[in-house]
């Protein structure tokens, strides 16, 4: 039997269900509307935002990790890196990261399943993390810390305003302060892995390493995160990758107890055909000989059995 590559700690299988896009994109659409929801949602104080990105950046001192500042500047100094940078930083993994699951559904389906359920436990921890620790991005902080916001420099360049990646006047649509732990990196690693393991050409092998990093370095020279931040997103990953098999198992039960249920719902609640009767070799439903001979004997048939008045057979 042939063997089946599949994501690392995932067990991948051929679904029991074929998968349909028409139910896969509901569910998709609807988590993405519930993460988006709840990062709104989750906002927090915003001074402890602000105590939370300063302590980030001071550890980040410490271990001298604090690469957002050199590329921040860089960004800013060099038009040409900036404007490309929030372009990316604004709408790739708004892109990437569907275009690469649709290209799973079709091409690669024995693994869309278990990619799936991947990203999307992922990011409700994510989820989880700009709930219970809201941080402000560098480009938030005061102006003595040494970021400028790339996104409002360069906004006249593109769709969005100075709040963000949020289009114009709907700044207010989205939370600034959710920035550890960073999923624009997220979702870039899960890119990644798809199409390191599932890629077939040399091209693939190479943009599956370049596009995480890349993402990684656009997201600290925008100061839109932390180098922490991006760790912390590459850690949920990890999370998420660890606990897929038990959530496709979880599924599993719940699915198979649901079609059991209306399984059990649907013999209760059918006829009984035979009302009694039995049916003979050849018969599909009770009495077919009797409706087809009338109300004469069946051949072979005892006068008892003909009922009163028959003939007797010859003999």
């Amino acid at each position: 039997m042939p063997k089946t590559e599949t994501t690392p700690g995932v067990e991948a299988a051929t679904p029991r269900t074929r998968l349909r896009w028409w139910t896969e994109l509901p569910l998709i659409l609807l988590v993405y509307a519930c993460y988006s929801a709840g990062r709104l949602l989750a906002r927090g104080d915003t001074s402890s935002a602000v105590d939370h990105g300063v302590t980030i950046l001071n550890i980040e001192k410490f271990l001298h990790i604090n690469a957002e500042h050199p590329l921040n500047r860089l960004f800013t100094r060099e038009a040409w890196l900036g404007v490309p940078a929030d372009f990316w930083y604004a709408s790739l993994h708004y892109l990437v990261t569907p275009a690469i699951l649709v290209w799973l559904f079709r091409s690669r389906a024995v693994h869309y399943r278990a990619a799936r359920t991947w990203l999307m436990t992922s990011t409700f921890f994510g989820l989880i993390g700009f709930t219970l620790l809201p941080t402000c991005p560098p480009r938030l902080l005061s102006a003595g810390h040494g970021f400028v916001d790339t996104m409002a420099e360069y906004s006249s360049y593109g769709w969005w305003g100075g709040e963000a990646s949020a289009p114009r006047g709907l700044g207010g649509m989205t939370n600034q302060y959710a920035a550890m732990p960073s999923l624009h990196v997220g979702w870039a690693l899960w890119c990644g892995v798809m199409l390191w393991r599932y890629g077939r050409t040399r091209t693939t092998k190479v943009a599956a390493v370049a596009y995480p990093l890349l993402t990684t370095i656009v997201v600290m020279g925008t100061a839109n995160h932390y180098f922490l931040d991006a760790v912390a997103g590459a850690a949920v990953m990890g999370v998420g990758l660890f606990l897929t098999p038990y959530v496709m198992r979880g599924a599993d039960r719940i699915r198979e107890q649901f079609s059991s249920g209306a399984g059990r719902s649907q013999v209760a609640g059918s006829s009984i055909v035979s009302g009694g009767c039995q049916t003979s070799a050849g018969e599909r439903i009770p009495r077919q000989r009797e409706s087809r001979i009338g109300s004469g004997a069946e051949p072979g048939a005892s006068p008892t059995d003909a009922g009163e008045g028959a003939p007797a057979a010859a003999r």
